[in-house]
């Protein structure tokens, strides 16, 4: 066999991120359910390899092996959830075997962003700045209100032995100045004592 013909597994990607979990099988012919963590899984559709990592409370189940990745031959939205088919995956049992598992994907392989659109990863881990320079502190997480986004900012506590500070900004235009992805910067305007 030449070494064209032979098919080299890529190693885990170093910018890997965790897109969702396989809730269950789906059907008799080793499609699995899986749930996104993203309102909007595009991540899940543009990407044709998944990363998957064993659920963390789950033994595996004997007989069945687990594969760390798996290359999707369709993927489609179904009801609320998403179901898709993995070469990998030649039957129900294959597909029982997975239930739990955490998946992941590159984070080269997502859809470009719109001007002025940003994934909740690239959001997580800035600096949160004020139209004053002061620093209220780091995104610590993003949530979702059904309206819009919110940014879960995490300060430097009031005293020394208290908790971090937490401030809870909405995402939208009326409050989010600029954000800046190459400087890990978010300018907002909302003040220290808000």
């Amino acid at each position: 066999m030449s070494t064209s013909d032979s098919q080299v597994e890529p190693s885990w990607p170093e910018d890997a991120v965790e897109v969702g979990r396989v809730l269950d099988a789906w059907g008799v012919k080793g499609w699995i359910k899986v749930q996104s963590y993203s309102s909007d899984p595009q991540a899940l559709f543009s990407s044709r390899r998944w990363f998957l990592q064993p659920a963390e409370n789950r033994p595996p189940v004997p007989g069945a092996p687990f594969p760390a990745q798996i290359r999707i031959t369709a993927v489609r939205e179904h009801g609320d959830g998403i179901v898709a088919s993995a070469r990998e995956i030649p039957d129900r049992n294959a597909a029982e075997a997975l239930r739990g598992a955490r998946i992941f994907v590159s984070r080269a392989s997502f859809p470009a962003a719109a001007e002025d659109e940003y994934y909740w990863v690239d959001l997580i881990g800035l600096t949160v700045v004020n139209r004053e320079g002061e620093t209220l502190g780091t995104v610590a997480e993003m949530l979702d209100t059904g309206a819009h986004s919110v940014l879960r900012v995490l300060g430097e506590p009031a005293e020394a032995g208290k908790p971090p500070v937490e401030r809870l900004i909405p995402f939208v235009g009326a409050y989010i100045d600029q954000v800046s992805l190459p400087e890990r910067r978010i300018t907002v305007d909302w003040g220290l004592d808000y």
